[in-house]
């Protein structure tokens, strides 16, 4: 019974990281529909922003509070350069965007090795997230519950945003019909940019808290973006409540099958349940409503 539900915590540890990872795309690809391969290298920006202040901050603990805030304006600004000077050409052509940014997340993870060099580095955690939590029926590591937390904040901060304010009015009306929106006077032009800058910025704050499970590389975001892609399709694009619920439903499904198997065959039988939910449902676990005849 204990190793079931160190199991089931390991499910919602791995569903609230994939969530980090997978919750900027939602927001991008919802919009925008640009298959961005290269925002697991914003993940893995974010990563480095964190080892490069801790290199100024040796507090651990100070470091990582700050380096949350710059990962996510290192991550938005890479976006927002990315989109400027590519996305912007390529919208409505997916085929294109996917070679474009595959091409890009190649040239960064160079760039991380040159500047880096090729063997991985580490991050320290801070001293209160060395250690486990007792919850009584198991104990369940501090760095993890913390992520958990911080994957939380982060869906409760974008979710007072897209509800809440101007600009997520504004997100949600190019989400639900682009045309329309901008007959009303919305400019979706800086909508995408700044939508890009929030995404990615979400990206860049999931590579900080990456650093607390272990080393940073360059291919770091490569081990996550196949998996965040899955989210996002599984949860339905641009929902993110659909992209909570698909990130811990696949981090726990994924930990129910390495309970009995192992972890690679675990991965399949998870990509398997995808296809056939797919199958089923394509739109995912939620569909955007519009009024739109088209």
């Amino acid at each position: 019974m204990e190793a079931l539900v160190n199991q089931l915590f390991a499910g919602l540890s791995l569903g609230s990281v994939l969530l980090l990872a997978a919750l900027g795309l939602a927001l991008t690809f919802g919009q925008m529909g640009v298959i961005n391969m290269a925002h697991g290298e914003f993940i893995m920006a974010g990563a480095y922003t964190a080892y490069v202040v801790q290199g100024a901050i040796s507090d651990a603990g100070v470091s990582l509070f700050v380096s949350i805030p710059l990962g996510f304006l290192v991550g938005g600004l890479m976006g927002v350069a990315l989109e400027a000077t590519l996305l912007r050409r390529m919208y409505h052509r997916p085929l294109d965007t996917l070679l474009v940014t595959w091409g890009v997340a190649l040239i960064l993870q160079q760039l991380a090795r040159d500047i880096f060099g090729a063997p991985n580095v580490e991050v320290r955690a801070p001293g209160w997230l060395s250690g486990s939590v007792d919850l009584g029926v198991t104990q369940v590591p501090s760095a993890r519950l913390f992520i958990l937390a911080l994957s939380i904040a982060a869906v409760v901060g974008l979710g007072v945003v897209l509800r809440t304010t101007p600009l997520g009015r504004r997100i949600r009306g190019v989400v639900q019909n682009r045309d329309l929106a901008e007959t009303v006077g919305i400019s979706t032009r800086s909508t995408d940019r700044l939508t890009f800058f929030i995404g990615s910025g979400l990206a860049g704050v999931a590579g900080v808290a990456l650093t607390l499970l272990g080393s940073t590389g360059p291919t770091l975001g490569t081990n996550y973006i196949v998996d965040a892609f899955l989210v996002v399709v599984a949860g339905g694009i641009g929902q993110i409540k659909g992209s909570v619920i698909a990130a811990f439903a696949l981090g726990v499904l994924q930990a129910a099958f390495e309970y009995s198997t192992t972890a690679s065959i675990a991965k399949v039988l998870v990509f398997v349940v995808i296809v056939v939910f797919l199958q089923i449902r394509p739109q995912g676990i939620f569909s955007v409503r519009t009024r739109s005849l088209v």
